[in-house]
């Protein structure tokens, strides 16, 4: 009977001193703190319950272009479309490599095959 109203007025209080001067309703922060330890079961319910404006969030919403003060949140690297874009840019000078590497190793190969040479995929054994 005594650890449920300790942690509630734990939790209350916590709550209180983390929620921005702004957020408060109907008195300042400061009395809200000294209801909160004076009236020990009623004043963390009262903070809890009409001491802090709730801002209501969709789930996984992030902040909106009317809440400019609201910081943003952390974002996957998998699910950032701006990382992802960098990782296709630096990709591409890759890619445009191993084409001219296969490029040219084919134009050395195709000389020894058009003067009767044999190519890699011949399965035939070389005459002496």
């Amino acid at each position: 009977m005594f650890i449920v109203p300790l942690a509630l007025t734990i939790y209350a209080f916590i709550d209180c001193l983390n929620t921005s001067e702004e957020d408060t309703k109907h008195l300042p922060k400061i009395a809200w703190v000294f209801i909160i330890l004076l009236f020990w079961i009623v004043g963390p319910v009262v903070w809890l319950a009409a001491g802090k404006n709730r801002h209501n969030r969709a789930a996984g919403a992030g902040p909106s272009s009317w809440q400019p003060g609201r910081r943003r949140q952390w974002v996957a690297p998998d699910d950032n479309p701006d990382f992802l874009k960098s990782l296709k840019d630096d990709r591409k000078p890759e890619a445009e490599a191993e084409a001219e590497a296969e490029a040219e190793a084919e134009a050395e190969e195709e000389p020894g095959r058009r003067d009767g040479g044999t190519s890699p995929d011949d399965k035939t054994p070389p005459t002496s």
